[in-house]
């Protein structure tokens, strides 16, 4: 960090304003990325304060059946942002018991957000919009139940 400090000070003395849209650039790009990352671990705490390890292999263990894949599909809709954010949750998730193959689901379905359907219906319509989600929610319980078969093998 003190590196990247050096080269804008080095920048700013050979071309200031050069060296101030980059600054501005660098500063827009942190008051996005800084939500994200304090929602992921605002949801990280609140889960690991409340969510144990008996829930979690109740509700997404080995013996949660069809009603983890729900859970796992619901909870992949209403969850927002990009996926590698969430990888250290769906770890300690997994640490506390869940399957490989409702982390699967949960990954594979995150392309039907609950954010973007209204702005799907706008851009596509509601017949491509229900056709499309019907086929990602079903590729993602079958890719769940694929990495499911895989893993167990392991």
């Amino acid at each position: 960090m003190a590196l990247v400090g050096l080269i804008y000070l080095f920048v700013y003395f050979l071309n200031k304003d050069y060296a101030l849209i980059a600054f501005n650039d660098f500063g827009g790009m942190i008051f996005k990325v800084v939500p994200a990352i304090t929602s992921v671990f605002v949801v990280m705490f609140l889960v690991n304060l409340f969510v144990t390890s008996k829930v979690i292999k109740k509700y997404l263990g080995k013996s949660s059946g069809v009603k983890g894949v729900l859970y796992s599909l619901l909870a992949s809709s209403f969850i927002s942002g990009p996926p590698y954010i969430l990888f250290p949750l769906l770890r300690d998730l997994k640490r506390s018991g869940m399957k490989d193959s409702l982390i699967a689901t949960f990954l594979y379905n995150r392309n039907v957000q609950v954010s973007f359907v209204p702005l799907m219906i706008f851009y596509f319509g509601i017949k491509y919009t229900l056709v499309i989600s019907f086929y990602i929610i079903m590729f993602a319980v079958l890719n769940g139940l694929i990495i499911g078969k895989i893993m167990k093998q392991k």
